[in-house]
C-alpha cells in the first residue's frame, strides 16, 4: 500500500492537473468561441470530464483520487480515512488547486495572480451546488458498490452532464471553488461568493452520504 507521502503527492498533482484543465480549457474556449458562451462552455466541459477519467484511473489505486475536500469529508465520515490524513488531503488539494490555476495562467500568458470578478450567487446557484455535490457523491458511492472499475468513467460523465444541468455549472468541490476564486477568467467565481458555494457543497455531500447509507443498506460507523 502506498505510504502517506505518495498519497498526498497524488492528491496534490491530481488536483493541480484538474484545475489547470478547468481554467486552461476555459481560457482557450473563451478565446476561440467568438463570443458564443454555449460553445465556450462546451469547450470547458469536455476537457474537464475527460481529465477526471484519466486522473481517477491513474491515481485511484494510490490515494483514492479524491481531489475534492467534499469527497474526503465523506470518506472520513465513513471511517475509511483517518482524521489527520483527511486534513492533510484537504490541505494538499487546496494548494494543488491554486498551483494548477497559476500554471494555467502562465501557459496562456495571463497575469499569474488574479481575483475573479465573476458573480455566482443567490439561492438558485447555492441549490445547484448542493444538487451537483449530492449527485457526485451518489455517483461515487453507488458506483463503488455496484461496479468499482467504472468509477473513473462514471465520475467523468457525471461532471460532464452536471456542467449543463446545474445553474452553477457544477463546481461540486471546495478546492476547485477556492482556486477558481483566484482566476478572473471564464471559469472564475468572486472570492466573496466562495463560502456560500462551499457550505452548499458540504450540505449536499452529507445528505448524499446519508441517502447512500439507506439506499445501499449500509450501517453507519
Amino acid at each position: 500500500m502506498p505510504d502517506l507521502s505518495r498519497k498526498l503527492a497524488a492528491e496534490f498533482v491530481g488536483t493541480a492537473f484538474l484545475l489547470a484543465t478547468v481554467v486552461g480549457s476555459g481560457i482557450m474556449a473563451e478565446r476561440l468561441a467568438g463570443g458564443n458562451v454555449a460553445v465556450a462552455l462546451l469547450g470547458n466541459t469536455i476537457p474537464t470530464g475527460a481529465i477526471l477519467v484519466v486522473l481517477i484511473t491513474m491515481f485511484g489505486p494510490i490515494s483514492g483520487a479524491h481531489f475534492n475536500p467534499a469527497v474526503t469529508l465523506v470518506f472520513a465520515l465513513r471511517r475509511e480515512i483517518g482524521g489527520r490524513e483527511s486534513l492533510l488531503y484537504t490541505g494538499v488539494q487546496v494548494i494543488g488547486g491554486l498551483v494548477g490555476v497559476l500554471v494555467a495562467h502562465g501557459m496562456f500568458e495571463e497575469a499569474l495572480v488574479q481575483f475573479s470578478a465573476k458573480p455566482r450567487t443567490g439561492g438558485a446557484q447555492w441549490l445547484a451546488e448542493g444538487v451537483a455535490t449530492f449527485g457526485l457523491i451518489l455517483t461515487i458511492l453507488a458506483t463503488l458498490r455496484m461496479r468499482e472499475s467504472a468509477v473513473p468513467m462514471a465520475v467523468g460523465l457525471y461532471i460532464t452532464a452536471a456542467y449543463w444541468f446545474t445553474a452553477s455549472t457544477s463546481f461540486a468541490n471546495p478546492a476547485v471553488t477556492i482556486a477558481r476564486g483566484f482566476s478572473d477568467t471564464f471559469a472564475g467565481i468572486r472570492p466573496m461568493d466562495v463560502p456560500f458555494f462551499i457550505i452548499a457543497q458540504g450540505v449536499g455531500a452529507v445528505l448524499a452520504l446519508a441517502f447512500c447509507r439507506w439506499l445501499l443498506e449500509e450501517d453507519a460507523p
